[in-house]
């Protein structure tokens, strides 16, 4: 699936003009990987002939780097000061590489399978058209946009091009052999329902990896610096998508609804003290740096739900207990010709006086006493003894329970979760391959 989601958030950031530092409205003097950048003004023209680094003999320019900035900065929503820059020249170089050794990765998968891999201009085209249309927009306004805020539209089109590119090769190249079992759905569901009792956080993430980032004293600066863009207004989203290195940075760092325990224990330690809607400050763990923000949250002990019809012959408070014992005799009869709620309908049918009803899903809380007394413990399936209440006498019928707890996911939902866990596993660990064996070098 395309990244609408999080590109949503980068067309209305590219729609709107994001008032940026005197230095950001410059061009920037591109220096060696890892030195301070420096504000100048070349011509654009002198700065395309820079080259910065090359990685396996691929050379990436001064105006390339300076081009990616200015795209970080439009589609983050941030607002770098002049000390932020060397930071995000950074990113900006690590992204360039790792697409570029991404896209090489590709060419040669190419020549060795005889077909195309990387997307072309017309998937390109189409992947704009979508971001568009989930800002109301058209492609022509969106890209006039950025470039209005000097963003290149060969610089856009470079970024979605590899994107689409890798992420459609891992999906096609291992996607196929990956076969999710029901071993493993079963030890999801076990642990989703070992964990309905505690707390639930609707959670967003951005983690800066200390293996990318090039050690955890980077990785501490990078997430502190992002930290401040947040506290000036930049959205969660826009910066998670381009700055995070999970796969929840496609959803714009959007992870859903995860129980108490499943982060790491530094993080979940930071959960319990955040308001709905409070990024946290930088929480450093064994890899790297994180920044969450709570959506919302939900207590443990979810509700029972369930699912219940009835057979009842109306009788009044008044009713004598010959008449109470006739009722209870008529349902008795019912209940051993029903099948479970398969049938009940049928069987009211043909008893004169007995309706049937649909109670609907409801939680167990909120079951009348009378009513919740005699399904307690209930299996789905099975059918009540006789209950008297003030307006007749019921007999109910089970026809599901499960948890009340909306965090619960569907099996397809669990298949579709385990999968790209492990794509996102693979795409990391080929890409960490690739760093290790490529040749970049710093001009």
């Amino acid at each position: 699936m395309r990244r609408l989601f999080a590109f949503s958030a980068i067309a209305a950031a590219a729609m709107c003009a994001i008032p940026l530092s005197a230095t950001a409205q410059t061009s920037f003097a591109a220096t060696p990987l890892g030195a301070p950048a420096q504000p100048a003004a070349p011509a654009p023209d002198a700065l395309s002939e820079a080259v910065v680094l090359s990685v396996n003999d691929e050379m990436i320019s001064s105006y390339d780097i300076v081009q990616r900035m200015r795209l970080l900065i439009v589609t983050a929503g941030i607002q770098p000061s002049d000390q932020d820059l060397p930071e995000l020249q950074r990113e900006a170089v690590r992204s360039l590489v790792d697409e570029h050794l991404e896209l090489q990765s590709l060419r040669h998968e190419e020549k060795e399978q005889k077909f195309d891999l990387i997307a072309n201009d017309a998937e390109v085209d189409d992947y704009i058209g979508d971001i568009a249309r989930s800002a109301n927009t058209s492609p022509d306004k969106l890209i006039a946009n950025l470039n209005a805020q000097g963003v290149a539209t060969q610089t856009f089109r470079d970024q979605l091009k590899a994107e689409l590119s890798w992420q459609d090769w891992i999906r096609g190249r291992y996607g196929q052999h990956l076969a999710i079992g029901d071993d493993q759905v079963k030890a999801f569901e076990k642990r989703q329902e070992a964990e309905a009792g505690k707390p639930h956080y609707h959670l967003a993430e951005i983690f800066i990896d200390a293996g990318r980032a090039g050690g955890m004293a980077a990785a501490e600066q990078g997430a502190a610096q992002l930290e401040n863009e947040l506290q000036k207004g930049a959205p969660f989203a826009g910066v998670a998508r381009q700055f995070s290195n999970t796969p929840s940075a496609a959803n714009g760092g959007d992870v859903g609804w995860i129980a108490a325990g499943e982060m790491p224990p530094e993080v979940d330690q930071a959960l319990e003290n955040l308001r709905p809607g409070q990024p946290s400050p930088p929480i450093e763990v064994k890899d790297g740096v994180y920044i969450v923000l709570v959506h919302d949250r939900r207590s443990g002990g979810a509700s029972l739900v369930l699912k219940l019809k009835q057979l009842a012959i109306a009788l009044p408070k008044t009713a004598t207990p010959d008449d109470v014992t006739a009722a209870e005799a008529k349902l008795n009869e019912a209940r051993g010709k029903m099948q479970g709620c398969e049938n009940i309908e049928a069987v009211a049918a043909k008893m004169p006086g007995v309706v049937a009803g649909d109670l609907g899903e409801m939680e167990d809380k909120d079951l009348a006493p009378a009513f919740k007394s005699v399904v307690d413990g209930l299996p789905a399936g099975q059918v009540s003894a006789p209950v008297r209440t003030d307006v007749g006498v019921h007999i109910i019928a089970v026809c599901d329970r499960h948890s009340g707890s909306t965090n619960q996911l569907t099996r397809e939902q669990i298949e579709n979760r385990l999968m790209g866990e492990e794509l996102a596993m693979i795409s990391k660990r080929q890409l960490r391959d690739l760093r290790n064996s490529a040749t970049i070098e710093t001009r």
